[in-house]
């Protein structure tokens, strides 16, 4: 009887200490985490509300550490830590090691990103790219200053038009041609899905876009911009700025807080966010395959 209580303690540490699959039994559990971080957390919590924990309908897994989600870990087209101390970030990374690579990046708080790189560098391709300095900014209600009028919904029968600046955004923030590999088809895709959820913006001049922005991820609490961009002709005259003023008023008007990430060094968009409103509440990085 000892040895046997002792073999099951030990099994039970064990499994305790390494990183599980979640499902929809887990989801009230997960949603109360999620809650307390709803900023950094908005890309996971967008999924979950809409498709639950079972991995097929979420498009990826969640996975903890500790019976009370002490560590919390989205791993899908990205691999998203979410909380967990330096032992639940070496689970994760023996999971994802496990598992093999099959994100094209980590992103989250730097402060769990980074960390869990150091785990997995030597054991994944080396990344093309570490961004460890991107503030974390959010605005709560209007903005700071006037939105542009001109900037609205992309229609669907405008992704031809809009397609070509989304492209050039993603070329020129990531560093590669979205349109790889498939001839772009999967990214047409996933433009198409924004505009057609009314969450792809434009202000468009003669045909042509001169300003865009869309938001990537909207929750119950929080909606994130992203892709902003300016066409270079246009650059240094404040499209950017009130472009951007416009989807935090959408966002404002929808009830929900504004929230975006940003490169440390590109102070040119950290000021223009600064002035429509936004303050830093921390850091993410990125980690780019």
């Amino acid at each position: 009887m000892g040895n046997g209580t002792a073999v099951w303690h030990r099994w039970g540490v064990l499994r305790l200490a390494g990183a599980r699959l979640l499902d929809d039994r887990d989801r009230a559990g997960v949603r109360a985490v999620l809650d307390d971080d709803p900023v950094a957390a908005c890309m996971v919590s967008a999924r979950v509300e809409v498709a639950g924990l079972d991995p097929w309908r979420l498009g990826g897994e969640l996975w903890a550490v500790g019976p009370r989600f002490d560590g919390l870990c989205f791993s899908g087209a990205n691999l998203v830590p979410l909380r967990g101390d330096r032992s639940a970030l070496r689970s994760f990374a023996d999971r994802a090691r496990r598992h093999g690579r099959t994100c094209s990046s980590l992103v989250g708080r730097a402060e769990l990103v980074l960390p869990l790189w150091d785990d997995l560098a030597s054991h994944w391709a080396p990344a093309r790219e570490v961004r460890a300095d991107q503030p974390l900014m959010v605005l709560a209600g209007a903005p700071a200053v006037e939105p542009d009028p001109y900037v609205r919904p992309v229609h669907p029968a405008e992704l031809d038009n809009y397609l070509p600046a989304a492209v050039a955004m993603f070329t020129e923030e990531v560093g590669i041609d979205p349109r790889l590999g498939d001839g772009g088809t999967g990214y047409r895709a996933r433009v198409a899905e924004l505009v057609s959820a009314g969450r792809a913006f434009a202000r468009f001049e003669n045909g042509e876009v001169v300003f865009k922005a869309e938001i990537g991820a909207l929750s119950g609490k929080v909606g994130q911009i992203q892709g902003v961009w300016v066409h270079p002709d246009r650059r240094g005259h404040g499209l950017g700025t009130a472009g951007t003023a416009a989807v935090a008023a959408r966002l404002a008007a929808m009830g929900r807080v504004s929230s975006l990430y940003v490169n440390g060094f590109n102070h040119v968009a950290r000021a223009a966010y600064t002035r429509i409103g936004f303050t830093q509440i921390g850091s993410f990085a990125t980690v780019l395959f």
